[in-house]
């Protein structure tokens, strides 16, 4: 896998990201504009998530009902997503068809049309998919602890928002988000495939480089102070299943200590999307009866957000048991050197798992775009290596300095009826 791209600014500031791979006749173009939940205050929570929604609704030159047509009936396929610190939308299409899809985002950039019938149709569905959440036990925890670790940072809130906002926010609200974010020099389009990057570069030009560049919008900077000790929640609900999330602190994409995190992670929980049976947590939980399951996780963010390990408590247990061994086995990491032959193994998962979520064009794509949100392609480039430069030292520092009891939430759903901890 070649790691060369060609990186251009066009003249109203729009960032474009070419790399060209002539393995299968299939080009991957993703458009990503620099806003997410961090970008909204009190009132506005959900904005970005819902504005995402609007930008299927249609534009005059490509209505609604002719969208999905047009590109399934192309052979291609498209989605959108909606983070804390950005806002993405792909279409993967066959090589001679992509010029549907540019053409499609460079006319929803400027001309979608937000009707108030839409945005009412649009409240009722978004409304709905909170409800379905909120009927989650694991939903209603990540929630709630979350807005326990964050109450400065816009982090606080979830991304699809709080339901008294999406109740309230108007079409004028919607429409006000979308043109203050969606401009050319507040995105960057990444596009991997099967073209010529010469005549695709021209193609570009030809549809976005007319579209007005706007005001940059600031970004939200709102520090979150340090936490000064632990934190203990509980939520009650239907059920028979007790959870219980523990959350820690977790450095930026771009501190010195997020490599060295993920090592212990993968040590901890296993890497995302592995087997984790053979994970020190899974051994000291799982194994020995007192939790039923155990993984952990954190996102790749702008500001520091959260470490999560996720636990589902054995029903023989005590809470407070499980946590006790939850502890040792952190205590284990922050004590005792991890062998070198361990943390070679756990560098070797997490770069296993990071090599096949980046081999076909899609996420070739997504990937260039993606680390452009928090650093730069070069952050992409350089993840391997700064993996296989961890050292034990390294991982024991981390676990130290973030791992502490009074730099976490604990958070505990009860199913009803279930006595105590």
């Amino acid at each position: 896998m070649t790691d060369k791209i060609t990186q251009v600014a066009l003249k109203n500031g729009m960032k474009v990201m070419l790399k060209e791979i002539h393995t299968a006749p299939i080009i991957s173009s993703w458009i990503w504009y620099r806003v997410g939940s961090r970008d909204e205050s009190t009132g506005g929570t959900g904005l970005s998530h819902w504005t995402e929604h609007m930008q299927f609704k249609g534009t005059k030159q490509f209505p609604a009902q002719v969208l999905d047509k047009a590109i399934s009936r192309e052979g291609g396929r498209w989605n959108a997503s909606t983070s804390n610190d950005s806002t993405r939308y792909f279409e993967t299409m066959p090589a001679d068809k992509i010029d549907l899809a540019l053409r499609l985002e460079a006319d929803r950039m400027q001309n979608s049309l937000f009707t108030e019938k839409d945005v009412a149709s649009e409240r009722t569905v978004i409304i709905s998919e909170r409800e379905g959440y909120e009927n989650e036990p694991m939903f209603r925890l990540s929630e709630a602890v979350q807005q326990a670790a964050f109450h400065v940072h816009p982090y606080h809130h979830e991304i699809i928002g709080d339901m008294a906002d999406l109740r309230a926010i108007t079409r004028d609200a919607l429409y006000e988000h979308y043109r203050k974010y969606y401009i050319p020099n507040n995105a960057v389009l990444s596009i991997a495939g099967d073209f010529e990057t010469k005549a695709m570069l021209k193609r570009i030009r030809e549809l976005f480089e007319s579209i007005p560049r706007g005001k940059t919008p600031p970004r939200l900077i709102r520090p979150e102070p340090e936490q000064m000790g632990e934190k203990r929640l509980y939520i009650e609900g239907p059920g028979e299943t007790t959870y219980v999330q523990v959350a820690y602190r977790h450095p930026s994409a771009t501190h010195a200590d997020y490599f060295p995190f993920q090592v212990l992670d993968s040590l901890l929980g296993g890497a995302s999307g592995l087997s984790s049976k053979t994970s020190r947590l899974y051994r000291a939980l799982v194994d020995t009866e007192y939790a039923v399951d155990v993984s952990s996780g954190s996102e790749t963010t702008i500001d520091p957000f959260l470490y999560r390990i996720f636990i589902i408590n054995h029903p023989k247990r005590k809470i407070e048991k499980t946590l006790a061994v939850l502890d040792a086995e952190i205590k284990k990491v922050q004590d005792v050197l991890v062998p070198k032959s361990e943390i070679s193994r756990a560098v070797k998962q997490a770069r296993a798992v990071f090599a096949y979520g980046s081999e076909n064009i899609t996420n070739q794509a997504f990937w260039m775009g993606y680390s452009e949100m928090f650093s730069s392609y070069k952050w992409f480039t350089g993840y391997l290596n700064k993996l296989a430069k961890v050292t034990p030292h390294d991982v024991r520092r981390v676990a130290r300095t973030y791992l502490q009891p009074k730099n976490r939430v604990i958070g505990i759903y009860l199913p009803q009826g279930v006595e105590g901890t």
